[in-house]
């Protein structure tokens, strides 16, 4: 069930102009200079955009596996421990929190993977 740190890589870099930064304690996710998304090797988590609603959800669902990161802006982030989430999962919180940042254009572009 687990996600290694190379299959969340894997996924964000398929993303449409998304961008991956490495700095010295955290990965940070761009798309057109806006962040979507953060990775903590330490901590093996990661931090993404979601709805407030979404952000709820998870973490009172799997409180084990997600937990309230910050709030800002009307957006809930939550933070997922890699190895409680699989591949599949994290690639549609990913791209979520993507789509959540991306400009409405690129959006337009892309299929959505909910449908």
């Amino acid at each position: 069930m687990a996600t290694s740190n190379k299959q969340l890589f894997t996924i964000v870099d398929g993303l449409a102009e998304a961008q991956r930064t490495s700095g010295q304690q955290y990965d940070t996710f761009r798309v057109r200079g806006k962040v979507f998304g953060y990775y903590w090797p330490r901590t093996q988590t990661v931090g993404l955009k979601q709805t407030l609603s979404e952000q709820l959800a998870l973490v009172a669902e799997r409180p084990d596996v997600f937990e309230v990161q910050f709030t800002s802006g009307g957006f809930g982030w939550v933070v997922a421990y890699l190895e409680g989430v699989d591949a599949d999962e994290l690639g549609e919180l990913v791209f979520e929190a993507w789509r959540l940042t991306a400009p409405e254009e690129l959006v337009a572009q892309v299929p959505d993977l909910a449908r």
